[in-house]
């Protein structure tokens, strides 16, 4: 059933990397998201037809993604869906038109190979249940949830100058690690008690999504969208990865090599994330002008 679980995330991971597209050329074009009205700011993305778009791919991509949990580890699912970013530079310059330097492409190549590895090498005696530390629970999703707050604060600010649209993608990926964890958790108890999903878990889950979205959105407004879609997504995918070691207790490796060769690969995936460069402005997501 494992394997059923890895095929649904990669169907997951196609439909997310286009989506994360669609919200680029949406948000764009949409009016500059800002943090005090964020009612207004919602609506205004969603007017953009594009953003709907997006957003509507997400949910189904979500979908599957929430299948792929039911089968597979939280960490397994994560790296299979991270390995497939390498997808986003080819998406981004054949469907969207945009341009993918050289470094993005060497940076979301290593980003995937990275991931790749250390979805590979997850050890086979890795369990996939939903039961989970109460006090690590707590403590993971407090610190992820206060470091993205952190982040779209500073970005709203601008105390983060260019890095502003980067570092939203960031804190979109901490808190989206953060909705993760927590519907990995619940899958282990709403199937057979509808009643548990009022849970803690649940609004953890709401308030982290809401927060990502508007980070998201801000952070494509004034990044790059290679960069910025890569940042969010390798944020989410280590955060996830976190958690599932941290609270649901997955194995980093089976033996000490295999934690050794673990580490160093998500080392590189982390290392890998320099060679995205941060772009500035709405101009950086442009479609390259047509030759001739």
């Amino acid at each position: 059933m494992i394997e059923f679980g890895i095929l649904v995330a990669l169907a997951s991971a196609v439909g997310i990397n286009i989506s994360m597209l669609c919200k680029h050329r949406g948000a764009v074009a949409a009016p500059d998201v800002q943090i005090t009205r964020p009612l207004r700011s919602a609506v205004s993305l969603f007017r953009s037809r594009w953003w709907a778009i997006g957003f509507a791919v997400a949910a189904a991509a979500w979908a599957l993604h929430v299948v792929a949990l039911a089968f597979a580890p939280l960490s397994l699912v994560e790296t299979v869906i991270s390995g497939s970013i390498v997808l986003l530079a080819y998406l981004a310059q054949r469907w969207f038109g945009l341009r993918v330097s050289r470094r993005e492409w060497l940076g979301l190549a290593l980003i995937a190979a990275g991931l790749a590895f250390l979805g590979a090498t997850v050890p086979e005696a890795t369990r996939h249940g939903s039961q989970y530390s109460l006090a690590a629970m707590i403590a993971f999703e407090s610190g992820a949830v206060a470091a993205g707050a952190l982040l779209i604060l500073s970005g709203h600010t601008g105390s983060l100058g260019v890095a502003r649209g980067p570092l939203l993608g960031v804190a979109a990926g901490l808190l989206l690690g953060v909705a993760n964890v927590s519907l990995k958790a619940l899958t282990g108890t709403v199937p057979g008690d509808p009643l548990s999903i009022v849970s803690p878990w649940t609004c953890a889950l709401v308030v982290a999504g809401v927060g990502a979205f508007f980070a998201l959105a801000r952070g494509l407004q004034i990044g790059g969208a290679i960069s910025v879609i890569a940042l969010s997504s390798v944020a989410a995918n280590c955060a996830s990865i976190a958690g599932g070691v941290l609270v649901f207790g997955d194995p980093i490796g089976g033996d000490a090599l295999g934690i050794v060769l673990r580490s160093a690969a998500f080392g590189v995936v982390i290392v890998a994330t320099a060679f995205m460069p941060a772009r500035i402005g709405a101009h950086a997501g442009r479609p390259a002008p047509a030759s001739g």
